[in-house]
């Protein structure tokens, strides 16, 4: 029988490799929602709430093209949206596949349920 030697983690090492990361997070949100904030009024881009500086917390910067790297700084992939609001379109992007919801993007249903709807019926 063998013995196995046991390894510790080096939680130290864990805790500023984590804490690094959520620090690079935050300032790569700061730095595009900041820019969002100053462009664009302070209302939900759906709902139409309204937002003053004691909530301004509860608006966030949705990504059209759901593609957080890409932030020109016209603001032109940017959507303020209530907390709500980005939560219910992530919701509906991953309801969707995953495919793009931007306007110009979306297609028609193939499918027509009541094509042949009149002929069914003049059969009976």
């Amino acid at each position: 029988m063998t013995t196995r030697k046991r390894v510790t983690p080096d939680l130290g090492r864990l805790d500023r490799v984590v804490a690094d990361a959520r620090r690079a997070r935050d300032q790569r949100e700061q730095g595009y929602r900041a820019q969002a904030l100053k462009l664009f009024p302070w209302i939900c881009g759906r709902c139409a709430r309204e937002f003053e500086h004691s909530n301004v917390h509860e608006l966030t910067v949705h990504h059209k093209n759901h593609d957080h790297d890409h932030n020109p700084p016209d603001g032109s992939n940017w959507e303020l949206l209530c907390l709500y609001c980005h939560d219910n379109e992530h919701q509906r992007y991953v309801d969707q596949g995953g495919t793009s919801l931007r306007e110009d993007d979306r297609t028609g249903a193939t499918h027509s349920p009541f094509a042949d709807l009149a002929s069914l019926l003049k059969k009976s």
